[in-house]
């Protein structure tokens, strides 16, 4: 067994691996750039080396510095963790000419799998049902056109060397084809170091359903069931599960036989995931094959006990998988909400800075299951625009599907962050919907469920209840400590825009409020002045709200419903009912940031005609192009920005007149 790794990465998969090594005895050393120098990683490795600038392509993706810092402190394996270097064939292969050895398949099967055209041949020559689509390198946007025509619209262009996300579009038409071509190549050859494109069929209302695969260097595979990861925006999962609600005994069975075979196929010796496209009879085709570890491998570890870093570091070392597949069981249902730094209010854009707050729920056994958190972060880091916007990764265990999804709910409404856009609301959105909860999933599943973006959703009644004996709580305590002698058991509500009149009554350390007809009891109240969660259980029911102060009242939000509550005396309600409404600003004449980034590109001049829909400036953020468009027809009166440029969220670039 090694005595010293070193992890070529960053973030929450470095401090992911860190944890394993300590508990095997192994010291560790982790790389870092500019940006992280001050990292939870570099804190807790026991060796830190600096090996560049903050963009990936002048560190991460440097194999010379990689190699020059497993030189300096001595270590005798890499774990690439996922992205950067982890499939990259050239890289498994320097390290092994240095004598290094990679935590990794070996470098032919990165080469027959890893690169995603070459896998789709591979795959089809193997038998594999595979996806429709053109397996070739395309040169150019023409060629992309006709490829994409001869298939036939919708069809997905995707960077060869892709992964997480990155360089995926969608093209429904010509102009897609047009717009998407070379939006992916510049993204490829960012994020990849390789500009390579291919396009396939996209099969409509598919499912995203993976299995994940582990090898020795025995020639003994086997398959650690599948995880679902339907739900994804912008081609990238957000929230996965295993096992899947799709998949009976026959169709696990037979997947997991393919996916080992064409692990065996290519003599595999590692963790690794074979994805597959299903539709909802259950067909299912090849799409790729990640030769690494994923993000969402801990649902796997939820439900099977098997640590697969461990795994991966114990197969680098020679050793044999410890169990056979007829060992290995699915034990109860896991969930994973990737936390990412990103406004779901603004059609999910990543927003940058710090987190000036950063309290996630206490990890460990829960009512109902168990709460683990995934993270690279602390309260106090910066979120950089040069890497990917996660944040952490929340899973749950629970004995069933529904207990999994229960003890995720709470665990969301424990999650408190600020200083920056973060998706924990439209989370809890989902673990809250009757469609996702039944299990009726599929990749379009957001654009279905919210196709005007997410703005949140609407409160129910137990939800107004609940936020009215909040608002009634805090004010209350308020005014005990600043005016006690303006206390009063009537009061009358504002919820958003509905008004009743309520009654508070104290039965002990009971807050008892009654109002239209029903009564609602807040007890185990947990809350001072000045904290953003407030805690407590209503109707014996445990929950966690996320409350600050108003100009007037309180903002509560519980899961995805936000309210402004005001308490009112029935005088101050009346006076309050003749102020007149607050009129928003008219930006309906400009084109603002809709985040903070980089300007690639203004694609207008001052003075010129632009019809709604034309493209009027390229920003990219997190490895990410985002085409920005006219929303209305008009004259260029005056552009705010230039290529180079960075900018803030709302930050005005083009003016008309």
């Amino acid at each position: 067994m090694f005595s010293k790794i070193l992890i070529a990465n960053r973030g929450e998969i470095a401090v992911r691996v860190i944890k394993t090594c300590r508990r095997m005895g192994i010291a560790t050393v982790v790389v870092y750039s500019e940006a992280d120098a001050d990292s939870m990683a570099v804190e807790m490795a026991d060796e830190a080396v600096f090996i560049g600038g903050a963009p990936a392509s002048e560190s991460y993706l440097v194999a010379d510095k990689i190699v020059d810092a497993v030189r300096q402190t001595g270590a005798q394996a890499v774990h690439p963790g996922f992205g950067f270097l982890s499939e990259n064939a050239s890289f498994a292969r320097r390290l092994a000419a240095e004598g290094i050895v990679f935590i990794g398949p070996n470098p032919k099967a990165i080469e027959a799998m890893g690169d995603k055209i070459e896998s789709k041949k591979f795959a089809a020559q193997a038998g594999v049902s595979t996806v429709p689509g053109y397996m070739g390198e395309i040169a150019d946007t023409k060629t992309a056109i006709e490829i994409a025509e001869e298939i036939g619209y919708p069809v997905m262009i995707k960077a060869s060397a892709g992964g997480g996300g990155k360089g995926i579009r969608v093209a429904w038409m010509r102009r897609d084809v047009e717009e998407g071509f070379p939006a992916v190549r510049a993204e490829a050859k960012a994020s990849f170091g390789d500009d390579r494109v291919f396009i396939e069929k996209f099969i409509e209302s598919p499912r995203h359903v993976e299995i994940q695969v582990l090898g020795d260097k025995h020639g003994n595979v086997v398959h650690l069931f599948e995880r679902e990861c339907s739900i994804q925006r912008r081609n990238q999962k957000v929230i996965e599960e295993a096992p899947s609600p799709l998949l009976d005994e026959k169709t696990r069975k037979a997947m997991g036989d393919q996916a080992v075979a064409l692990a065996k196929a290519v003599g595999y010796d590692s963790a690794g995931t074979v994805e597959f496209v299903a539709g909802q009879d259950r067909s299912f085709f090849f799409l790729e094959m990640n030769t690494r570890l994923q993000v969402e491998h801990p649902v796997t570890e939820l439900i099977t006990g098997v640590d697969l870093v461990e795994q991966m570091i114990r197969v680098a070392a020679g050793e044999k998988l410890p169990f056979a597949q007829k060992d290995l069981k699915i034990d109860g249902w896991a969930m994973e909400s990737r936390i990412y730094a990103e406004d779901p209010y603004r059609g999910f854009l990543p927003s940058i800075g710090r987190l000036v707050r950063y309290d996630p729920p206490t990890e460990g056994p829960v009512e109902g299951g168990i709460v683990r958190n995934d993270a690279g972060v602390r309260e106090g880091d910066e979120i950089s625009m040069f890497y990917d916007p996660m944040i952490s990764k929340l899973s749950t265990w629970g004995p069933s599907r529904e207990a999994a999804i229960d003890v995720m709910g709470r665990a969301l409404e424990d999650f408190h962050i600020e200083g920056l856009g973060q998706n924990i609301p439209f989370l809890a959105a989902v673990m809250d919907q009757e469609r996702f909860r039944s299990g009726t999933l599929s990749t379009n599943y957001i654009k279905d469920e919210f196709p005007e973006g997410f703005q949140g959703l609407p409160p129910t009644d137990a939800q107004r209840d609940l936020m009215g004996a909040v608002a009634l709580a805090m004010h209350q305590r308020l005014l005990s400590r600043a005016a006690p002698d303006q206390l009063r058991r009537d009061w009358i509500e504002v919820i958003g825009h509905e008004k009743r009149a309520v009654r508070v009554s104290l039965e002990g350390e009971t807050l008892v409020v009654h109002g239209e007809g029903r009564e609602t009891r807040l007890t185990d109240i947990d809350w001072r002045p000045g904290q953003p969660l407030f805690r407590a259980c209503v109707d014996g029911k445990p929950f966690t709200a996320t409350v600050k102060p108003a100009a007037e009242g309180f903002v509560i939000r519980h899961r995805a419903a936000v309210q402004h509550v005001l308490v009112l005396t029935p005088r101050s309600a009346e006076l309050h009912e003749k102020l007149p409404p607050k009129k928003a600003a008219d930006t309906s004449k400009m084109v603002l940031s809709p985040m903070p980034g980089l300007v690639v590109s203004i694609d207008v001049t001052a003075g010129q005609e632009v019809k709604t829909g034309e493209v009027v400036a390229v920003l990219e953020a997190m490895k990410m192009q985002n085409i920005i468009r006219a929303e209305r027809d008009g004259t260029v009166k005056a552009v705010n920005a230039k290529s180079g440029d960075s900018v803030a969220a709302d930050e005005v670039l083009v003016e008309f007149a």
